[in-house]
């Protein structure tokens, strides 16, 4: 049987024969269904986070009709923004605090990892108060949690710890005046073992009143609007397997999976996350600035060009 793909192109093909006038670049569908086959011929080169709170993506992409269309890697925060930045990978599941570092970044899904207050699994563990921290380790598998740490430090609670670069086994080291943030699943179960937690996303909250994000999906290049259309269902094809998802994954003690991904996990980019995005992004870049743009989903397009035969190969915003 004939791959969709070429089956496609083969169609676009012998209806470009047939109408010679059409110049490539054009909203002819013709062109526009050439592209988007080539783009499923070829896989999309993927690095997700490993965390847990990534789980939902992961099951949905692998239960998806994309599942043989790309190769995807997992890793911690930092090696996804880093493979990023050195075009190993299409796509990204990458820490926003990367975005000021790119030429040009681009948004491509509707879905992020974020919070709406408590997240439970960023936070700054220590023996003592906050405020009489004096060295404050800043976990090395992550950007976007570090900046936002210094960012909370400065401006909302107005301390000044000695920022610690951390390395492995830095979590033994907390005690007395020494505390440090700690991300992804190796903080679960640390509140108990410290006297004060602080949750980095709950203390944005209270200081800004906005959700916070961490990591979002993230590409160097604009992806094309059917492409983001399937990507999309497929995050929300494991949002929506969440309580089957939590049945077959090991349990953890005292660990509630369900409230942990429906309610500290808030996986929507929505409005009110775009503004948090923003606002997090102007504090980190400063007066140098950051080059974002939003891919448009297929529907959106369809609607503001009368339908899929005058869409364009891809928009963004």
């Amino acid at each position: 049987m004939l791959h969709l793909p070429f089956a496609i192109c083969n169609f676009a093909y012998l209806l470009i024969i047939a109408y010679p006038d059409k110049k490539p670049g054009c909203r002819f569908p013709p062109f526009a269904f050439c592209n988007f086959a080539y783009l499923l011929m070829s896989q999309l080169r993927i690095s997700a986070v490993s965390y847990l709170n990534t789980k939902p993506f992961i099951y949905g992409l692998y239960r998806s009709d994309l599942a043989d269309m790309m190769e995807l890697n997992l890793d911690i925060p930092s090696v996804c923004a880093q493979k990023l930045l050195r075009g190993e990978v299409d796509l990204a599941l990458a820490p926003v605090a990367i975005i000021p570092e790119l030429p040009e970044a681009y948004i491509v899904s509707n879905y992020c990892i974020g919070a709406v207050g408590q997240v439970k699994t960023v936070c700054i563990f220590s023996n003592v108060p906050l405020p009489e921290v004096k060295h404050l380790y800043l976990d090395f598998h992550s950007r976007t949690s570090v900046a936002l740490a210094r960012i909370l430090c400065e401006k909302y609670w107005h301390i000044q710890p000695e920022f610690v670069p951390a390395t492995e086994g830095f979590e033994q080291k907390i005690g007395g005046t020494t505390a440090a943030v700690i991300i992804g699943d190796r903080a679960i179960g640390k509140d108990k073992q410290f006297a004060y937690t602080y949750d980095l996303a709950e203390a944005w909250m209270n200081w800004t009143g906005l959700p916070f994000v961490f990591a979002a999906w993230i590409s160097t290049k604009p992806i094309h609007a059917i492409l983001m259309e399937r990507f999309n269902a497929a995050l929300q094809l494991g949002i929506d397997h969440i309580p089957e998802l939590t049945k077959i994954l090991p349990t953890m003690p005292d660990f509630d999976l369900e409230e942990y991904f429906s309610h500290h996990i808030s996986y929507k980019l929505d409005q009110p996350k775009w503004l948090a995005l923003n606002r997090f992004l102007g504090l980190l870049a400063g007066e140098n600035g950051y080059h974002l743009r939003r891919n448009v989903p297929a529907a959106t397009v369809a609607a503001k060009y009368g339908g899929l035969r005058q869409l364009p190969v891809s928009m963004v915003v």
